[in-house]
């Protein structure tokens, strides 16, 4: 799942503070990274542990500009984990992994600049 939004359009519309709360954002560490040949666009089917209660979960990800799939093993990265399932071809994605586009649209991960234990959620 791709989101975009022009960052010179400010922010979108104002929620409740109860509303993000609704949206569990997680940190996981990605166990495996491979090519997801039958995407549409470039992307990675990946296997992200969350730890206890989330476990592992599945994920589709258009990163193969800035990322391979060796560079994302053992990555720490940022997931929303409460969102329905999307079927993605042959791939049921189960999480959707956060990023930023840089100048040019292409994903750069939201990753933690330090260490924090496997389904922490975002506080």
């Amino acid at each position: 799942m791709h989101l975009t939004h022009d960052p010179k359009s400010g922010p979108v519309d104002t929620i409740s503070f109860d509303d993000f709360l609704k949206v569990d954002m997680r940190l996981g560490t990605i166990v495996e990274a491979e090519v997801f040949p039958e995407a549409r666009n470039p992307a990675y089917k990946l296997r992200i542990d969350f730890g206890e209660g989330v476990g592992i979960k599945r994920s589709a990800a258009q990163i193969t500009t800035h990322y391979t799939p060796q560079s994302l093993i053992g990555t720490r990265v940022m997931a929303v984990v409460n969102f329905p399932p999307r079927q993605i071809g042959p791939v049921r994605s189960e999480v959707l992994v956060l990023g930023f586009p840089d100048e040019s649209g292409e994903i750069v991960l939201a990753r933690p600049d330090q260490d924090a234990p496997n389904g922490a959620r975002l506080a």
